[in-house]
């Protein structure tokens, strides 16, 4: 969902081309930034083998989610490609909490409300901070 945020604040550029292309190379880059990450940290407490083979699944989910959110912007404006968008995050949110909530027993409604409003709440104040940068230097 982070992604998202970084899509809200590229609104501000008012170019949904841009913002599509912009945000697929960002979200890539994350992306693979996250599957180093998770490979580093699985590293310290399995062997090479497993820890590869949970980078590729993070890094895989990421790149996966990553197109899902940007490819609005390259069909559609980008005031109606954020609200797609931000339907496409929600549902994503939903079927990982789904997940996570049957195969650990979890209260699913209370985990997705917290990861929904959290992720909104972040998207929204990065679009006003995105705004208020275009303002500010003309954009």
């Amino acid at each position: 969902m982070s992604l998202l945020v970084l899509l809200l604040v590229l609104l501000a550029l008012s170019n949904s081309r841009l913002i599509a292309i912009v945000g697929l190379i960002t979200g890539i880059a994350a992306s693979l930034s996250m599957a180093s990450s998770e490979y580093l940290s699985t590293k310290t407490d399995t062997d090479h083998a497993e820890a590869l083979k949970s980078s590729f699944y993070t890094g895989t989910a990421y790149i996966f989610t990553v197109v899902f959110l940007v490819m609005p912007f390259f069909f559609v404006e980008s005031i109606y490609a954020i609200f797609v968008s931000i339907l496409i995050g929600l549902l994503i949110i939903f079927v990982f909490n789904y997940y996570v909530a049957v195969v650990k027993g979890l209260d699913f409604k209370k985990r997705f409300f917290e990861m929904a409003g959290l992720s909104l709440g972040v998207s929204l104040i990065s679009f006003f901070v995105g705004y208020l940068v275009r303002v500010w230097f003309g954009i």
